[in-house]
């Protein structure tokens, strides 16, 4: 046992620089629309992770979570931007994720006394009144139309077309430089996720959504805990938010709806809830599957192109068809995602593949007339 600990690890760490690897290669050889999947994909992950932290580990439901990306997007515009103070753009996005994290820990209270389906309505008032405030705020915001973004700068590198770039004889726009940015900020938020989790933090939230009452025996403060987990997903949404800006490269308030925290909640529950590695892969499923139905509707059947109106369901609706589908087939057969279905099914392969320790047999029973007869109740 002590030698398969060693393998399995050194497996891993290969198997892990393998994906890296892939991973920083791609920008090489994918064109903008692959790479702008794989950034969307990127920053919606980073969201669903915070989230799956909030309510997969800690057990809050909450439903405002597009409003918190959204205090993240408008804070690095407006703090980067003009009209603004047009802080250095690396400043404007440090700023904005913990502009994000403030508004967290003013609704933390909330959060710490609240739960349940009560959270989840609270929650889904921050998301009108968020929305309602992006349509009138027109000095800071852009009102309806929304507002062009900054792209960012880190050290005199501009992550945009402005300059030409050139890597192996591979021009190197926007899209490929922001993907080793978003690389760089997912790998953070991998690694501070799934140290929080393994940590004694974590075990806190685990306790908190297994019995509340159990964990404040164990001396877990559970208010403090509840209102910590809060702005710590709040924080990690306000850097999704910042990831979709430089994607989009202009913010407007109607993407920042119900709709967005809808999906952010599928992603959690497709994934596995409470898992950094479920959640990254329903984000992926969430986000991408729209941009691929889009790009081919013309072969897909009952799905109509994107600007004709000839009676099919469009590609967005479809997708959401699909994933709603999804989310039903996951809680009837897989209640624990698809990082559980994987984690079962990796189990089973290894016990089929594992033979028996050299020297040992099956265990059999002694002969009939080996065992001792039972003696009569006196």
């Amino acid at each position: 046992m002590s030698e398969r600990l060693p393998r399995a690890r050194a497996i891993r760490l290969v198997l892990t620089l393998a994906v890296v690897a892939v991973l920083c290669a791609l920008p090489f050889y994918l064109d903008a629309f692959w790479l702008r999947i794989g950034l969307f994909s990127m920053a919606a992950a980073v969201g669903a992770v915070g989230l799956g932290l909030l309510s997969g580990t800690a057990g809050q439901l909450s439903l405002g979570h597009a409003f918190f990306l959204a205090v993240g997007a408008y804070g690095y515009v407006w703090l980067a931007g003009e009209p603004g103070p047009g802080l250095p753009t690396a400043v404007a996005a440090v700023l904005a994720v913990l502009l994000a994290g403030s508004a967290g820990g003013i609704f933390s209270p909330v959060a710490g006394r609240v739960r349940g389906i009560y959270l989840g309505v609270a929650t889904l008032a921050l998301v009108f009144l968020g929305h309602h405030v992006l349509l009138t705020a027109d000095s800071v915001t852009g009102g309806f139309n929304g507002r062009s973004v900054p792209p960012l700068e880190l050290g005199g590198f501009s992550f945009s077309t402005d300059s030409d770039l050139t890597l192996l004889g591979v021009p190197f726009g926007a899209e490929e430089r922001l993907w080793y940015l978003g690389l760089a900020l997912f790998a953070v938020t991998w690694f501070t996720a799934r140290g929080l989790l393994r940590g004694r933090p974590g075990r806190a939230l685990v306790a908190l959504r297994d019995s509340e009452t159990a964990a404040a025996v164990m001396g877990v403060n559970v208010s403090r805990y509840r209102s910590a987990a809060f702005v710590v997903s709040s924080m990690y949404a306000g850097l999704a938010g910042v990831m979709l800006a430089l994607s989009f490269r202009r913010v407007v308030p109607d993407y920042f709806g119900l709709v967005l925290s809808v999906d952010y909640l599928a992603m959690i529950v497709i994934g596995g809830l409470g898992s950094v590695a479920g959640a990254t892969a329903g984000a992926v499923f969430v986000t991408a599957l729209p941009l691929l139905m889009t790009r081919y509707a013309d072969q897909l059947p009952l799905v109509a192109a994107p600007g004709t109106t000839d009676g099919t369901v469009g590609p967005t609706e479809a997708a959401r068809y699909l994933y709603g589908a999804a989310i039903v087939l996951i809680l009837l057969f897989a209640p624990d995602g698809l990082h559980g279905l994987v984690r079962r099914l990796r189990a089973r392969l290894r016990g089929r593949a594992a033979p028996p320790p050299a020297g040992t047999t099956s265990p059999s029973l002694p002969p009939t007339s080996a065992v001792p007869a039972k003696e009569p109740t006196p």
